[in-house]
């Protein structure tokens, strides 16, 4: 059977590197499908990442995640085989407007799974986003060990209650209805299209690099670091990986203090040397994860380096500021 996606959310940044590596897989369209299913109508990110060849391979259906109807509708419209769900709003929009951030995290993720109960011969199972910010405080947790997938979960977020719902769902899915599930942890995630969303900063500050602007970091301490090519590919590998079950899994990247991110960004921008600061103040996550359960059920996935991955979104971003894709004030507003 082909392989056909459907990538919800996927105008956020890691939903664009979803779709860029799909639509980079280089198969014809009749023997593969990329299906973006979003609200939103402008694909800015994803237009960083791919050219307009790229770009014609992927079907945008505009839809409401909070609406069953028009979520099926895509899922049999274009003979959907797997399904990528991100659609969410982040930390600060939950903050906001919690109704809405419920709306859209917590009952679009219902409505994603339910539409694939309904489908068990084509689509075999849902593989979601959820979020580090399902743990507790770092002090909650033993140190000096990756913090494991199964360790205990206390969010201190709205955003955070929201995932662990989501994490429920998709156990009671499995339960009752044998609908097999992976999420995925992302912690801070980084790279071309990251704009957005608590932890976004260090990206921010990779921009105003390549734009030789000073900028704060608005917060420090360690963290584990995703880069956002390394976590798409993560999404899809779980989502072509045999599984049964309802699981989810923390993506670890490479755990790093915010001082050596500085050092990345001024190794590849020798000119911002000294202008790009942070808040001493760390997240209050675990600062590292472990990602051996997943790497044991998807494959041992490449990491990129963190030196490596900022060195490429910094290039990135000046090729996309010189050809007029990107206003040089874009991500510093």
């Amino acid at each position: 059977m082909p392989d056909h996606f459907l990538v919800t959310g996927a105008m956020g940044c890691i939903g664009a590197w979803v779709v860029r590596n799909l639509a980079r897989e280089g198969m014809p369209r009749e023997n593969s499908r990329v299906v973006v299913f979003d609200l939103a109508t402008d694909p800015k990110r994803i237009k960083l990442l791919l050219d307009p060849d790229e770009l014609n391979r992927v079907t945008f259906v505009t839809g409401d995640i909070t609406d069953l109807a028009a979520l099926e509708r895509a899922l049999d419209e274009h003979a959907i085989t797997h399904v990528i769900h991100l659609a969410a709003l982040q930390i600060p929009f939950c903050r906001a407007d919690p109704p809405l951030g419920a709306r859209v995290n917590v009952v679009g993720t219902v409505n994603v799974f339910e539409a694939v109960k309904r489908r068990p011969s084509r689509i075999n199972k849902v593989v979601y986003a959820s979020s580090v910010a399902v743990y507790d405080n770092a002090d909650a947790y033993p140190t000096g060990t990756p913090l494991a997938h199964d360790a205990h979960l206390h969010p201190n977020s709205l955003y955070g209650v929201y995932k662990q719902t989501n994490e429920g769902t998709a156990r009671v899915y499995w339960q009752e209805n044998q609908v097999s599930s992976i999420g995925l942890r992302p912690y801070t995630v980084y790279g071309v299209g990251r704009d957005q969303g608590l932890t976004s900063t260090p990206t921010k500050a990779m921009f105003a690099a390549a734009v030789a602007q000073p900028y704060h970091i608005s917060y420090g301490g360690r963290n584990d670091f995703n880069y956002a090519d390394d976590v798409a590919r993560a999404f899809i590998a779980a989502a072509r990986a045999p599984f049964e079950g309802a699981d989810i899994f923390n993506v670890h990247g490479g755990a790093a203090h915010m001082r050596e991110v500085v050092a990345a960004i001024e190794a590849a921008a020798p000119e911002m040397r000294g202008k790009i600061t942070f808040e001493e103040k760390p997240l209050p996550f675990p600062d590292e994860v472990d990602g051996a359960p997943l790497a044991r059920v998807i494959g041992q996935q490449p990491i990129t380096p963190l030196a490596e991955g900022v060195a490429w979104t910094i290039n990135r971003f000046r090729e996309l500021v010189a050809a007029g894709k990107m206003a040089k004030d874009e991500m510093l507003r």
